[in-house]
């Protein structure tokens, strides 16, 4: 793992796997989660499939630069949301998806890359298209992995789910770990792990427990607004993938997104959830291997 500046006032946390001669594949992870959420393993098979992979923490979590001096009640930002006065909301969050998206490239420029693949994850879905809609030129191919277009009418939580993303976590180590058994309720039925969530949650604390820095990017996600427009003038090369247990964001937002996007691939995958479960990577893997392809614009 390295740290490397790339803003005035951004470093990133960033790890590679591979050889650096091989197709770039940056991983951008989703709302709240470290780079941990890319499994190492994972990371490491995509890497043995001929490709040089780089996942990061996105600002402010993990190891990359936090935004202390900007504190949110999250109390007071979805009242403001919820009652449309969006000024007040707005002066809560200090950036948007673009400036996480500015990130991602940034880290890309201090590693010397000029273009790669950008698959994204949920939140990092989000990111990616942001990043592909704003320098084409630097994204050879977009994968958007359960993710949505920031369109409110799709992609939406169910309630249990939503219960759950909003629920405070307890702060003790113990506490936490034992709270992210409850992200089963939108994992894969068939193959959602409790131990799995544990581990995450137990290696995520331990690496650097870091709960101020949710709500702003929550704020980013909710007032960087619809994409849709942009989505139907986008030319990268693009493949949708959305989990059918997906109770985190609904498979409609993929759906979405994949009809937007001119020419882009659609790959619904059964027993997949707002989850990557280990079952489903070589299907995770070849997907993406053949995407990122000389077809796909390497």
């Amino acid at each position: 793992m390295s740290i490397i500046g790339v803003s005035s006032e951004m470093s990133i946390a960033y790890e590679s796997f591979g050889d650096p001669e091989d197709p770039p594949v940056l991983l951008v992870m989703g709302f709240g989660a470290q780079m941990l959420g890319w499994h190492e393993d994972f990371c490491r098979a995509l890497a043995d499939q001929g490709r040089y992979v780089i996942r990061y923490d996105n600002r402010d979590c993990g190891l990359s630069t936090k935004f202390d001096g900007h504190p949110v009640d999250m109390g007071e930002f979805i009242a403001a949301v919820s009652s449309g006065d969006f000024p007040t909301a707005l002066a809560m969050i200090p950036y948007r998806l673009r400036h996480m998206a500015d990130d991602g490239l940034g880290l890309l420029s201090a590693l010397g890359i000029e273009r790669a693949h950008v698959v994204g994850a949920s939140m990092g879905g989000m990111i990616a298209q942001t990043m592909a809609l704003s320098c084409p030129e630097r994204v050879l191919t977009l994968t958007s992995m359960m993710s949505s277009t920031g369109e409110s009418e799709y992609g939406r939580s169910s309630p249990e789910a939503q219960a759950v993303l909003f629920a405070p976590k307890p702060a003790d180590r113990e506490g936490y770990i034992a709270a992210a058994e409850k992200e089963l309720v939108w994992a894969s039925q068939r193959y959602g792990s409790a131990d799995m969530l544990r581990e995450l949650a137990a290696a995520s604390y331990d690496r650097s427990y870091y709960p101020a820095g949710i709500g702003r990017q929550l704020g980013a996600m909710i007032l960087s607004g619809s994409r849709a427009d942009a989505l139907r003038e986008l030319r990268t090369p693009t493949l949708v993938i959305h989990g059918l247990d997906d109770t985190l964001i609904d498979p409609s937002g993929g759906k979405r997104t994949a009809e937007l996007v001119p020419g882009a691939g659609l790959l619904m995958i059964p027993d997949m959830g707002h989850d990557r479960p280990r079952e489903l990577w070589s299907r995770l893997i070849d997907a993406l291997v053949t995407h990122t392809g000389p077809a796909g614009g390497a």
